[in-house]
């Protein structure tokens, strides 16, 4: 991910001096990361001369100690907006769910590519954004792969050198991104490659279980500490002693178990339900997300203070989209991993022709609907089409000998399987995510996959 880097004031054809457009751009394999630098004035209101120039790819901007440009303006949100630079977009602003919005050259926005100069409004405040006539250097990783992470793009090579800091430290993580991008794979590797690598590895889904469950579940509870616990029983936090927790979609977790969960961070130790006694918890706590945490904040639905204990070291995993070129490398390590290489070869699944159609897919699911393709395709034995259109309604198998009830639970079912199908396909098979659009709890949408045999 971006660091702080040097000023580059080499004249590198590969760099671009349009100004209107700020990228990141890479030079051939083991080169650096370029992030157009820029900067941010505040021209009118309570702060008027102050300005902040970015030393990473992401400005964050409001009222909280920890924003990069801090604010005074009463009318402006603890994290209100966020600036960072896209690889194919330039520089983006994001409203991180403020009270009173933000306006672009007096176009209200929620998320929108910003132009040199352009104003923005917030509260009583007016800033405008510059570009600088320099790049930020963004160090990389040589290395082609991390745990089973894999790449060899300047995006995630950018990503493999903060992960091998993290892997060197005991910092708590926070990884973010969009599903599918694989938050869990890089939790594991950052564990796989740690010093804490012979201790257990214990995962929490937070969005899996009601918060009376998850409490118990995370701190465990001694015989009687509540109806039904007729004997007492570690919690995740004793289980991963000496090795590696991980929080995933910590979005989830209920405001009522924030303050206990930052305790046991603040203090390194743990109580179980219904004891006094408290124990070491030597545990290094990695999280994952693919909610922005700034954002939850501003809506009073995750604690500034938790966010910034587990954001001692935070990383974003860049969506498939941004990194095309990692594609054959994904390919080859899904089927290796698999011992499929002769497989997939003889169906045709590594060939360049295959790889140029993958790469012209838009992946909205990332690596895991990749994943999901790629097996779907190995258990057609055959390259299945991309995108392709919705079976027609006269080709659903429907029996018309059957009597007509049966005719129509054979539809039903047909329909209900592929809604399923398609629902977790867009949401990259993240059941929270499908669950919470579709309108459904999580347990139904696990007995459908049971019934259709989907798991």
């Amino acid at each position: 991910m971006p660091s702080e880097g040097d000023r580059d004031g080499t004249s590198d054809p590969a760099i671009s001096t349009n100004h209107e457009h700020a990228t990141a751009v890479a030079g051939g394999a083991g080169a650096p990361l370029l992030v157009q630098r820029f900067r941010v004035a505040v021209t009118a209101g309570p702060d008027q001369g102050l300005d902040h120039t970015s030393s990473s790819d992401k400005v964050i901007v409001g009222t909280h100690g920890s924003c990069d440009l801090l604010l005074t303006d009463r009318a402006v949100s603890r994290f209100h907006l966020e600036l960072r630079v896209d690889p194919r977009r330039g520089v983006i602003v994001r409203d991180l769910g403020s009270s009173n919005g933000t306006t672009v050259d007096g176009v209200p926005v929620i998320e929108a590519p910003l132009r040199a100069s352009a104003v923005l409004a917030i509260g009583q405040s007016r800033l405008r954004l510059d570009l600088g006539p320099d790049r930020i250097v963004v160090p990389v990783s040589t290395r082609d792969r991390f745990g089973t992470l894999v790449g060899a793009s300047a995006a995630i090579r950018a990503i493999f050198a903060v992960l091998e800091r993290a892997a060197a430290s005991d910092a708590t993580v926070l990884i973010t991104g969009e599903t599918g991008t694989g938050k869990s794979v890089t939790a594991e590797s950052i564990h796989s490659e740690s010093a804490r690598k012979d201790g257990p590895f214990v995962v929490v889904d937070c969005g899996a279980l009601p918060a009376a469950l998850l409490e118990s579940e995370l701190f465990g509870h001694d015989k009687g500490a509540f109806t039904g616990a007729d004997k007492a029983r570690a919690g995740a936090l004793e289980e991963a002693h000496g090795g590696t927790l991980f929080l995933d979609e910590i979005g989830e977790l209920a405001l009522d178990l924030q303050p206990k969960l930052l305790r046991v961070l603040e203090s390194k130790q743990t109580k179980r339900l219904g004891s006094n006694k408290y124990v070491p918890a030597d545990v290094r706590l990695i999280a994952a997300t693919n909610r922005n945490l700034r954002e939850e904040a501003n809506r009073g639905r995750f604690r500034a203070d938790l966010y910034y204990r587990l954001a001692v070291l935070e990383l974003t995993m860049p969506p498939l989209r941004d990194h095309p070129e990692d594609l054959r490398a994904l390919v080859d390590g899904h089927f290796e991993v698999r011992g499929q290489i002769a497989e997939a070869e003889r169906v045709g699944l590594r060939s360049d022709e295959f790889l140029r159609d993958l790469e012209r897919h838009s992946w909205p699911g990332n690596i895991r609907e990749l994943r999901n393709y790629l097996e779907r395709c190995l258990a057609m034995q055959d390259q299945v089409p991309l995108g392709a259109e919705s079976t027609p309604a006269s080709e659903v198998p429907v029996d018309s000998r059957l009597l007509h009830a049966a005719a129509r639970e054979q539809w039903n079912a047909w329909c209900e399987r592929r809604y399923l199908t398609e629902l977790l396909a867009r949401n990259g098979g993240n059941v929270t995510a499908a669950a919470r659009e579709a309108g459904i709890s999580r347990a139904h949408i696990y007995r459908l996959l049971t019934q259709y045999r989907l798991r």
